[in-house]
């Protein structure tokens, strides 16, 4: 990946609707040009979709401890959850993260789930301190 890959990710991260004769013409390339570029990114693995980021009213971190090794039931209960944004396994101290964006009233039903297979803590985004410069 070069300095133009770079310049392209950039300007995809902050509006992916541009065309790619718009990023072409930022950056000095056709827009033919741009695309193979993007093609092959996508085609490396660098560009795994192309997304939006929707403003939620609530964002939780939600550290999970397993009590069981039953790991597959429990990925397939927290993944049931439409507010389930993201489920990492991690190394460290707990066995997996949660990213949600759940009501409070739904983050007490996925807590009575989740309380059959682990123990857990939430952290609730109160403010979004990211500088909107670099946000993608």
């Amino acid at each position: 990946m070069d300095v133009i890959d770079q310049e392209i990710l950039h300007l995809l991260t902050q509006n992916s609707r541009l065309t790619n004769k718009e990023i072409g013409q930022k950056i000095h390339l056709t827009g033919q040009a741009v695309g193979n570029r993007i093609l092959k990114l996508q085609e490396s693995g660098i560009i795994e979709r192309f997304s939006i980021n929707i403003r939620y009213s609530q964002t939780q971190f939600i550290r999970v401890f397993l009590n069981t090794t039953n790991y597959t039931a429990f990925e397939q209960a927290v993944n049931a959850f439409a507010e389930v944004a993201a489920l990492y396994k991690v190394s460290g101290q707990a066995c997996y993260q949660i990213t949600a964006h759940f009501t409070n009233e739904q983050l007490s039903a996925f807590i009575d789930v989740i309380s059959a297979w682990a123990r857990y803590s939430v952290e609730t985004v109160i403010s979004d301190k990211t500088n909107p410069r670099f946000r993608t």
